[in-house]
């Protein structure tokens, strides 16, 4: 739970899911999962319930685990992992296999972001799709990655660069019915339009 939660805001339940044939299978430790939880914990107000999965490169697998998650009432679903070019990485098939909506400026905005460290970003195939009231994002494998995806590029001052994807989400999770996500600003702040930000 986020110790940090203010009185009054929506609980959330939020999946995650760390796709990987190696840690599913326990030849390493995963650090998908936890990097997603710490990250999300520092970055919401709201009380935060977590549905995690941790499963191997498998597409039907993967699919079924969306699903599974989207008809818990997880209005957010991240994955990690799964999303370049090798034979296994099938992450961005399974989710589209789900989608009822496709969501493409989410993925544009990871490689734009990505682009900035590495020039291998253009590799990455990420997605994000909407399921009934859910929104389910890819987000890169590694955990400084998933970070600087989610939280997008700061100068030395702390004053936002390049817009993280997170930015966007609150308001996507309105639009689709789901619960009012309250950021934490140092973080990432949520952009809403005037009329969409709900007064304390």
């Amino acid at each position: 739970m986020n110790t940090s939660s203010q009185p009054g805001a929506d609980t959330v339940k939020i999946g995650i899911v760390s796709v990987s044939d190696r840690a599913s299978s326990g030849v390493y430790e995963d650090k998908g999962l936890p990097a997603l939880q710490d990250w999300l914990t520092r970055a919401l107000h709201n009380p935060l319930t977590f549905e995690a999965r941790l499963i191997a490169d498998e597409q039907a697998v993967i699919s079924a685990t969306l699903i599974e998650l989207v008809e818990a009432g997880c209005s957010l679903v991240l994955t990690t992992g799964g999303t370049g070019p090798a034979l296994r990485d099938v992450t961005p098939e399974a989710t589209l296999a789900v989608a009822h909506k496709e969501m493409p400026g989410f993925g544009e905005q990871m490689r734009a972001i990505s682009l900035n460290f590495v020039p291998t970003a253009i590799l990455s195939r990420q997605v994000a799709v909407i399921r009934d009231h859910s929104l389910i994002i890819n987000l890169p494998g590694q955990p400084k990655s998933i970070a600087e995806t989610l939280e997008g590029l700061k100068d030395a001052d702390g004053k936002s660069v390049v817009p993280g994807i997170f930015a966007a989400v609150p308001y996507c999770i309105d639009l689709i019915g789901g619960p009012y996500l309250e950021t934490v600003d140092a973080v990432c702040k949520a952009f809403r339009p005037k009329n969409a930000i709900r007064r304390a």
